[in-house]
C-alpha cells in the first residue's frame, strides 16, 4: 500500500469517460488500498481513479458513514436538493457552491465484484455524487454556481 500522485485540473485523464472494471483482482485489490492510503493521506472525502490517472470507474469515499469502495457505480435514484460548499483533491486552492441531490441511491460492485445498493443522504450523497463525476469526465467546477480562491496554506 502506499500513496499516490493526485492528477490537477488541466491533466487530460480528468475529462475523459472512464471504462468498466471487469477484473476483480489483485491489482484492483492494490490500486483501491492505494486510493485509501491517498485519500487519507490528502484529508479528502473521496478519490477517484482517474484522480491518479486511471481512467477506471473505481471510487473510494471516507466519510462520517464510514470507508466504502464503489466499482463500477451508477445513480439509480435521487432525491431533494441541496446547495453547498465542495473542494476537490484535484482544483487545489479552490472552493465552490454546488447544488446536488439530497439523497442518493447508487448500485455498485465491490472489490469482489459481489452487486450491492447503498443509499447515501447530506455530506455522503455530495460525496457520491462529486466522485462518480470524475468517472464521466467532470469536475466540480463545471457545474458549481460560484467558485472562489482559498487563503493560502501556512
Amino acid at each position: 500500500m502506499a500513496t499516490r500522485y493526485v492528477v490537477q485540473s488541466g491533466d487530460p485523464v480528468l475529462r475523459k469517460k472512464c471504462t468498466e472494471i471487469k477484473n476483480f483482482n489483485a491489482e484492483l485489490w492494490a490500486i483501491l488500498d492505494d486510493m485509501k492510503d491517498t485519500v487519507r493521506f490528502e484529508n479528502g472525502a473521496g478519490l477517484a481513479a482517474p484522480q491518479i490517472g486511471l481512467g477506471i470507474r473505481a471510487v473510494v469515499i471516507d466519510v462520517e458513514e464510514g470507508y466504502f469502495e464503489f466499482i463500477n457505480p451508477v445513480i439509480i435514484s435521487q432525491k431533494g436538493e441541496q446547495l453547498g460548499e465542495e473542494g476537490c483533491l484535484s482544483v487545489k486552492g479552490k472552493q465552490g457552491k454546488v447544488k446536488r441531490p439530497y439523497k442518493v441511491k447508487v448500485e455498485y460492485r465491490d472489490r469482489l465484484g459481489k452487486k450491492h445498493k447503498l443509499t447515501a443522504e447530506g455530506f455522503f450523497a455530495r460525496a457520491v455524487c462529486h466522485e462518480l463525476d470524475h468517472l464521466e469526465g467532470k469536475l466540480y467546477i463545471d457545474c458549481a454556481e460560484e467558485v472562489y480562491d482559498l487563503p493560502p496554506e501556512n
